[in-house]
């Protein structure tokens, strides 16, 4: 059975707002995390460094995709989401599966 478009868009529209909450509790965890090193023994305090260099590049990738999925949300809400920024040429589904906060179909994306 297929889904209708309508409802194909409050399930990319549900994923999209469970995947702000799940962002905003990760990097809730990685500021714990990194706020907790006070190692004083230094070969620990070493390698708490290489540990917190990994969370802060995973914390910084997380708020990089904040805001382009809020502007999917957005997008969706004025009715615009599936369709390309640039050329206003329908988004793949295909590609919306792996991107769904993308702007741009495949060609403008390049």
């Amino acid at each position: 059975m297929q889904s209708s478009p309508k409802t194909n868009l409050a399930q990319r529209k549900a994923m999209l707002e469970g995947r702000l909450i799940e962002l905003g509790e990760r990097l809730e965890a990685i500021e714990e995390e990194l706020d907790s090193h006070h190692n004083p023994d230094w070969s620990d305090l070493a390698a708490e460094r290489e540990v917190d260099e990994v969370l802060e590049a995973t914390g910084m990738a997380g708020l990089a995709e904040i805001p382009q999925i809020r502007s999917a949300l957005q997008r969706i809400e004025v009715g615009s989401y599936g369709l390309c920024v640039r050329c206003g040429a329908e988004i793949a589904e295909e590609r919306l599966d792996v991107l769904p906060w993308t702007p741009f179909c495949r060609i403008c994306a390049r």
